[in-house]
């Protein structure tokens, strides 16, 4: 009777330290995140601006122009980036090289899906296909003025998420931690 009680006492222990460390896994996967996501949106921005570019001042059509910046970022960024940004703008251009009768921002919406499952949160995916709804069928004075203010979106974005990464860091990876304790002494 007395080993029984001392193997259920370890096994509470067992128990209290493998709830600890998933919580501070939590925690670390959580700021990782806010990481990824600070990530993404830089590669975006980046990617917006080569577009604009090759739109304005390489007077590129919308397909070819998605299809020279994807290839570009993919090439750059090889393993290191995001793989499925690059995809995504890759995808867009073979949609509208097939094109069916199918409208740009069907295609461009239909691609977005791609993105699911990303660290981009869905505020970020919903402003990425209100871009696709003014992109391909206006002038080249209000693709700039709509590729600006989505830049304009992102920046704002990127630099809040800047400005509260050390800070958010060190709060999911402590409310990770001190979250383990509590449930493991509140379980003992």
């Amino acid at each position: 009777m007395h080993k029984s009680l001392e193997r259920n006492e370890g096994m509470k222990w067992i128990g209290g330290c493998l709830v600890t460390l998933g919580c501070t896994g939590f925690g670390h996967y959580m700021a990782q995140q806010w990481k990824q996501r600070l990530k993404w949106l830089e590669q975006l921005r980046q990617m917006i601006y080569f577009l604009k570019g090759e739109i304005l001042y390489g007077h590129t059509a919308l397909g070819p122009a998605l299809e020279r910046v994807g290839e570009r970022i993919k090439k750059a960024e090889g393993e290191k980036g995001p793989a499925s940004l690059p995809l995504f703008f890759l995808s867009v251009a073979k949609g509208i090289r097939q094109q069916e009768g199918e409208l740009f921002s069907d295609i461009w919406k239909k691609e977005l899906e791609q993105l699911e499952g990303t660290p981009l949160k869905e505020e970020d995916i919903s402003s990425l296909k209100s871009l696709g709804d003014h992109l391909g069928y206006l002038d080249l004075t209000m693709q700039e003025r709509n590729l600006l203010l989505y830049l304009e979106q992102l920046d704002s974005q990127i630099t809040y998420l800047r400005m509260h990464l050390k800070d958010r860091t060190k709060l999911y990876t402590s409310l990770g931690i001190m979250g383990g304790l509590f449930l493991t002494v509140a379980m003992l």
